[in-house]
């Protein structure tokens, strides 16, 4: 039996879709922990954010106690000690109402950091997920180039699988 001689551009077409194939893999798993990224930093931005507001709130609550108290303070009797009593207690709720305020700023300055994070890992993810499509489609244009033993449908594959490569590029350097 004669054995039937292989193309030469086949070989090259074999080594191609190996390099996009791995190209593809590895979009699929640096897009993956891009978004496991930003999935988790919404979710911590969120939880900050829950606690800036569980501060808020009882800030607030301070702040309605030292407007109660100052109101009452003015009908109280004018005595030196109950004058002192109420200055006192507004003093410590006033207190309380300046350091929830700080505890606020630094909650705040956390959020936002993860929102930061967040971000940047969407704008990382984005292009490995382009790029997993135009890889994937080159792999297949490849597929039916090489059964069918046609090399214009390989020469077709060629632009799209280098168009997936700089997708993957960009999702390392954010080159665009």
């Amino acid at each position: 039996m004669a054995e039937e001689q292989k193309e030469p551009w086949l070989n090259r077409m074999a080594l191609a879709t190996v390099i996009l194939a791995v190209g593809a893999t590895l979009s699929t798993f640096k897009g993956g922990s891009y978004s496991t990224a930003s999935v988790i930093n919404q979710a911590l931005a969120s939880d900050q954010w829950a606690f800036y507001q569980a501060k808020s709130t009882k800030q607030h609550l301070y702040n309605l106690q030292v407007d109660q108290m100052t109101l009452q303070a003015i009908q109280a009797p004018k005595s030196s000690a109950v004058s002192d009593a109420y200055a006192k207690k507004i003093a410590e709720y006033k207190e309380s109402s300046a350091r929830y305020e700080s505890e606020k700023k630094a909650i705040e300055v956390k959020a936002r950091e993860h929102e930061a994070l967040r971000d940047e890992a969407k704008q990382h993810g984005r292009p490995f997920g382009i790029a997993v499509i135009f890889l994937q489609v080159a792999i297949l244009l490849n597929s039916i180039a090489g059964l069918l033993k046609v090399k214009r449908v390989w020469w077709l594959s060629i632009p799209v699988g280098l168009t997936g490569l700089v997708f993957f590029a960009n999702g390392f350097f954010l080159i665009f």
